[in-house]
């Protein structure tokens, strides 16, 4: 009776993989066949439903990622699929494996995750860093296991007081300093030596060169936005007189659905000058008329159909940081939004103005890019 019961689970996972395809455009598709053995028919059905309601892509993705590491997780702790919804002992365990002290550790073997279970996790590269978790990603995935329990027309003990607890004691036992996305923004001195390494008329070097300025003008874009930018959001506008000079070149970006907006909102940014050029010889040398404007290049200088993934933006800003002598560990793609903003304080640009090339919606947030070192040289500082 075991061969039938295998085939017949060989059967589940195939059919549930040919299910992920059907959206394979907003989901991490280089790990469909790891997604379709971890995850159960309810959860691609949840998933495929998702993706019906129109929820942003960059959102499903998070979604999917902590669903398969719940999946993963759970199987590992308990030896048993996830349940729905779930218990307060299983929240409650979640948090005791990802939040704990290493000094503790060191004379409790016990304390924390355990050994075990952590190499399962390791093993399937679901763990790659060693220590606790930090506590936004705890909170996270506590956040979209609570959106899919609900999702499911099911409550849970998400809002329980004792979790509440325990993520507050854990984390006060535990301190852990705040690291930034990036450490270092990419402020125009820090980009205008990026830009030096991209010198020649190469396919690659004109591509990073408009990858690095439009991301950096249209007001630190998200490395998301930068990979999925298609032809078609782009509109050219009037060009800018200048008193002595020739006008300046200007596009309109239209960013359709963001982080912070929804599709319906027709968010716009614009890009004068310098950046404009940069990518209008991007997209002429390359010949893209349509579709994605920044995509791979092949070993034999092949421009590929296919967009350039997130992933990728960031590993370009990385090698190009390297390429300059820098330390390529304390630049990110992210830093080119920090940088931004932070250029615009350094310039005595008002945060409102800067917000609208930026787009954030809080000036609590948007404030929080600003980059500690010019805040600790700023006037501000200086007032005595």
């Amino acid at each position: 009776m075991a061969a039938p019961k295998k085939l017949a689970t060989q059967s589940a996972v195939e059919r549930r993989a040919e299910e992920l395809d059907t959206i394979a455009s907003v989901l991490p598709m280089d790990r469909r066949d790891e997604l379709a053995e971890l995850l159960t028919d309810q959860d691609v059905e949840t998933l495929r439903h998702l993706v019906n309601q129109g929820m942003g892509d960059n959102t499903l993705r998070a979604l999917t990622s902590d669903l398969a590491y719940l999946e993963a997780w759970c199987l590992a702790a308990t030896g048993r699929s996830l349940p729905w919804p779930a218990p307060e002992a299983l929240l409650l365990k979640f948090v005791a494996h990802h939040l704990w002290d290493p000094q503790h550790r060191e004379t409790d073997a016990d304390h924390g995750m355990p050994a075990d279970v952590d190499e399962k996790l390791r093993h399937q590269g679901f763990l790659k860093s060693v220590g606790p978790h930090a506590p936004a990603t705890v909170r996270r995935r506590l956040a979209n296991w609570s959106t899919l329990t609900k999702w499911r027309g099911l409550s849970g003990a998400f809002t329980s007081p004792a979790l509440k607890s325990a993520i507050r004691l854990a984390i006060r036992a535990a301190p852990r300093q705040r690291l930034r996305k990036s450490a270092k923004a990419v402020t125009s001195d820090v980009l205008a030596t990026l830009l030096a390494t991209c010198a020649t008329d190469s396919l690659r070097d004109l591509r990073d060169r408009a990858i690095l300025m439009v991301a950096f003008a249209s007001g630190g874009r998200r490395r998301s936005e930068i990979s999925g930018l298609r032809r078609e959001q782009l509109t050219v506008e009037p060009p800018i007189p200048l008193e002595n000079g020739a006008p300046l070149p200007s596009l309109a970006i239209h960013l359709g659905r963001t982080k912070t907006t929804s599709g319906e909102q027709d968010d716009v940014v614009y890009l004068t000058g310098r950046p404009v050029e940069a990518l209008n010889a991007w997209m002429a040398a390359a010949k893209i008329e349509n579709g994605s404007v920044f995509r791979g290049i092949g070993r034999w200088g092949t421009v590929s159909r296919r967009a350039l993934d997130p992933q990728s933006v960031n590993a370009i800003i990385k090698q190009r940081v390297e390429m300059a002598g820098m330390e390529a560990g304390q630049f990110s793609a992210h830093g080119l939004r920090s940088g931004y903003l932070t250029e615009a304080a350094n310039r005595g640009i008002p945060l409102p103005e800067a917000m609208e090339q930026s787009r954030h919606r809080s000036v609590q947030q948007a404030s929080s890019y600003y980059n500690s070192a010019a805040r600790r040289s700023g006037r501000a500082a200086r007032l005595l």
